[in-house]
């Protein structure tokens, strides 16, 4: 088992909270440490956002606990009443990730049955707790959403690509394939979230340079690509070998199965500037792309058995190299410094002009 950055992060911050709460002569330093505890974060924009959205439900639930508790005391009824009515405030006012540290806020100030001494110190401590998570995160180990996603994007596509190599021709045994498309799924839900944290961070807490940007529309095309192929798996396994096929079938699916992969690896050893200037790995692919679609609805207009669910596996694959086409015209542009713009947009204004000629 690894040791993650934010596993350390959240131990490093708990044993700095723990150490201002008792600088500071508390008696009960462990609600700095819980606070610390939820107010570990992915990233630096979302430490920032949760700091100042916890500062505001905190101080409005001490307020609400201090009152309730010199009119009830520490009755549980009323502590219960009272953590009601916050979470239902933290709802209207759409911090729901707030709610665990601010009702912690809720019952230690209650517990003081209204004394402003002790409510202040434990509300203290609660700031403690969550600013030492926020300082641990800027200044050790900061997180790198983009230096992850890169890293990942790799480890995911090497995965696709052992699967989509075999699937077809059926030399993987069973359960490991069905093991590592699990490990693929789990591998994608988790690159998108680093896809969500980098492009969060890039909008929100920076001021989006160009380049930046730029790298956003690849990155987002390149992760989309990586659906498409696990998408192709999928189809693969419910329609392909449920239809009848002939080995001339077999031997055109998996060849061109094998192009799409090798064509996608060009793309991405492309973006890495690891081609000679002179490959040609990638000429003429769309052709090829086309070609194959062109085959499978020919042999579906003759009512062959099975054409219709192989058309199904065909549209999805096609499809599969057309977005890596996609993703391949978006790193040219890259690279070439152009300004970036999507393809088929492209196309779509051109066709727009041409009819507005016409």
């Amino acid at each position: 088992m690894a040791l993650g950055a934010r596993v350390l992060k959240t131990g490093i911050a708990v044993t700095l909270s723990l150490y201002a709460a008792l600088l500071i002569g508390s008696t009960s330093p462990v609600i700095a440490a819980v606070a610390a505890i939820f107010a570990m974060q992915p990233s630096i924009y979302r430490s920032w956002r949760y700091f100042l959205d916890q500062l505001q439900t905190n101080v409005l639930g001490a307020a609400l606990a201090l009152a309730a508790g010199r009119f009830f005391s520490n009755e549980p009824l009323a502590i219960g009443i009272v953590c009601i009515l916050v979470i239902l405030i933290c709802l209207q006012m759409k911090m729901e990730e707030t709610i665990g540290i601010t009702l912690v806020t809720v019952v230690a100030v209650m517990e003081a049955s209204g004394h402003w001494d002790f409510a202040l110190n434990r509300f203290l401590l609660s700031l403690i707790g969550i600013g030492a998570a926020f300082l641990v995160n800027i200044f050790f180990i900061p997180p790198r959403p983009k230096e992850q996603y890169v890293s990942q994007i790799h480890s995911v596509f090497q995965k696709m690509s052992l699967l989509l190599r075999t699937v077809i021709s059926d030399e993987i045994k069973e359960t490991v394939f069905r093991d590592e498309k699990q490990a693929l799924e789990g591998a994608l839900k988790s690159l998108a979230g680093k896809y969500s944290l980098f492009e969060e961070e890039q909008k929100k807490l920076k001021r989006a340079k160009y380049s930046r940007s730029r790298h956003l529309v690849v990155y987002k095309q390149m992760l989309h690509t990586m659906e498409k192929g696990a998408e192709v798996l999928d189809v693969i396994d419910e329609h392909y070998f449920g239809a009848g096929r002939s080995p001339e079938a077999d031997e055109m699916f998996d060849h061109h199965l094998e192009r799409l992969i090798k064509y996608h690896e060009h793309v991405m050893l492309k973006f890495d500037d690891k081609l000679k200037p002179d490959s040609q790995e990638g000429e003429n692919f769309e052709e090829e792309n086309t070609r194959f679609m062109d085959w499978v609805v020919q042999r579906c207009s003759e009512g062959l058995e099975g054409s219709v669910r192989l058309s199904v596996v065909a549209a999805v694959m096609y499809d599969y190299g057309f977005q890596t086409g996609r993703l391949n015209r978006l790193v040219e542009q890259f690279k070439g410094g152009s300004d970036l713009k999507d393809p088929l947009d492209f196309s779509l204004q051109r066709l727009r002009k041409n009819f507005e000629k016409s």
